[in-house]
């Protein structure tokens, strides 16, 4: 069983888009992403430096417009029926949802803009930033996050938290981090995936009354508890709660092993979820699409499984 998974915001670098545009079609498929979320994907993907890309109203279409370019290539020919089920990793999920049918390229990209604009505003309320802590005791660490104000945001397995607040707490927890840790401060500009996010929330609610959602074709684990949804109507509605809530990428992998997925592909920008699975997912293959060039193996491993 192989499972196609979705990265999130911190996977993109500048010119990763390059060796996609270089073939006519990618090209033009980003074009037509670029339109809908009104927003030059092509010249951010290609020439915009690692600042610019950073931004969250820009980071967010960009990652979700090369997942998408990804599966068009890599789902072409039928090769859907192959896939065993999907799931995203924060913004991730956008991309996810349009995989299964959920939401259409059009509003994928349309809703992503929208997410990417509401989270960068929300985010310049209050100087809050992102932390990734690896190793140490998880319980010990909670308590820590608790006492200096702060919020886990991503559970994202493997023994790698990623926590977020506000930037003298982050800086504190360097000191008091349980033994063991590793304190790594992330470059984002906001405490994604907390109760910062609410002014996010409430702006995305209305964005998602408007969008047309269906009932996916293929299985689709949440980043809320790893469960897998049935409707495309309250996926929709956990995609605009999940703004505010923390990501449980743990809860997703156990899932993958609960399911019995013998395979991932990741999508481009890829890289970060293929890392994760290699410590959470032992022994389970694993395909990282970060060029065209890496499609070939990826269709090896969804068509041979």
């Amino acid at each position: 069983m192989i499972v196609i998974v979705c990265p999130g915001q911190g996977s993109q670098t500048p010119g990763f888009l390059e060796p996609w545009v270089a073939e006519p079609w990618f090209r033009e498929h980003l074009g037509a992403l670029s339109d809908q979320a009104k927003i030059d994907l092509l010249a951010h993907g290609t020439t915009s430096d690692a600042d610019t890309i950073r931004d969250t109203k820009i980071a967010q279409p960009l990652i979700v417009a090369a997942g998408l370019l990804t599966l068009r290539a890599l789902l072409d020919d039928g090769r859907a029926s192959f896939v065993g089920g999907v799931a995203g990793h924060s913004v991730g999920e956008i991309t996810a949802a349009q995989a299964a049918g959920i939401l259409s390229e059009s509003d994928a990209m349309s809703f992503v803009a929208e997410r990417g604009a509401a989270m960068a505003e929300a985010a310049a309320l209050t100087p809050t930033g992102m932390s990734a802590v690896v190793g140490g005791d998880e319980a010990e660490l909670l308590a820590v996050l608790d006492s200096l104000g702060l919020s886990p945001a991503n559970f994202n397995g493997g023994g790698q938290l990623v926590v977020a607040g506000e930037l003298p707490a982050l800086e504190q927890l360097k000191e008091r981090a349980p033994r063991g840790a590793r304190v790594i401060p992330l470059q984002v500009a906001g405490a994604f995936h907390t109760a910062y996010m609410q002014p996010a929330v409430e702006r995305l609610t209305a964005v998602a009354a408007e969008l047309t959602p269906h009932d996916p074709v293929l299985p689709i684990w949440t980043n809320r508890d790893g469960g897998i949804v049935d409707s495309g109507a309250d996926f929709v509605k956990l995609l605009v709660g999940q703004v505010s809530s923390p990501v449980r990428w743990d809860r997703c992998m156990e899932a993958f092993t609960a399911a019995g997925v013998t395979g991932i592909i990741e999508v481009a920008p890829a890289g970060a979820l293929t890392g994760l699975a290699k410590r959470g997912l032992k022994g389970v293959a694993s395909v990282a699409v970060k060029t065209p060039d890496d499609l070939p193996n990826a269709i090896e491993l969804l068509t041979s499984a």
